[in-house]
């Protein structure tokens, strides 16, 4: 399951030199520096907003809103943290509360499915001959997971997206979650539980 939906890991908690000049020049009023933030981490903030709320119309506007909302209150950022850090849990904050706000369960439209398959690298790497049946069965798994993905409670998908997808340690989901660990580990292991029992029938 994680492996299918594998996305590239998030930056490292420890602020980098260019961020620290960036940051430094943006908070001085610096909009190109700005911009140069938004250009260097938007791909990782979109990918870990559309993984909760399986909509791409959704992940850009929450990912614009996260931006809009992070050059507010950049002169709050005292560097502690890395920026990404920083704003990643921004995101996830507004994500959550959206998903509080939505209640019912998306549904993706066909040309969604297609396109989250056809850039998931994991699911690319297993094809190795484009036909018109695997591109069927893909569409089918993506499709499949996403539903699965769906029928968890928001804190539930939350954690399987920051740690199988972006590959967040538990310590830092505790951070962004406001929960300890030992309940970032039992929220992870109930939801993989009914993951898999939402996709036993397929698998099988």
């Amino acid at each position: 399951m994680a492996a299918t939906l594998n996305e590239s890991p998030p930056a490292d908690a420890a602020p980098t030199p260019e961020d620290r000049l960036l940051v430094s020049r943006a908070q001085a009023g610096d909009l190109e520096a700005y911009d140069a933030l938004i250009r260097r981490y938007q791909e990782r903030i979109y990918a870990t907003i559309y993984h909760m709320t399986s909509n791409h119309e959704d992940a850009a506007d929450l990912a614009q809103e996260t931006f809009v909302k992070a050059h507010r209150a950049l002169k709050t950022f005292k560097g502690d943290s890395s920026f990404f850090t920083w704003i990643y849990r921004i995101a996830v904050n507004k994500t959550i509360n959206f998903l509080k706000q939505r209640r019912h369960r998306g549904q993706m439209s066909l040309n969604d499915l297609d396109f989250n398959a056809e850039h998931d690298p994991d699911i690319v790497a297993l094809i190795s001959e484009r036909t018109p049946h695997r591109e069927v069965k893909l569409r089918e798994l993506q499709e499949r997971l996403n539903a699965a993905m769906q029928q968890l409670s928001d804190e539930h998908r939350m954690v399987v997206t920051l740690h199988d997808i972006q590959g967040l340690r538990h310590e830092q989901i505790g951070e962004l979650m406001n929960c300890n660990v030992g309940t970032v580990r039992s929220r992870l292991y109930y939801a993989r539980q009914q993951l898999q029992a939402y996709l036993a029938d397929w698998i099988e």
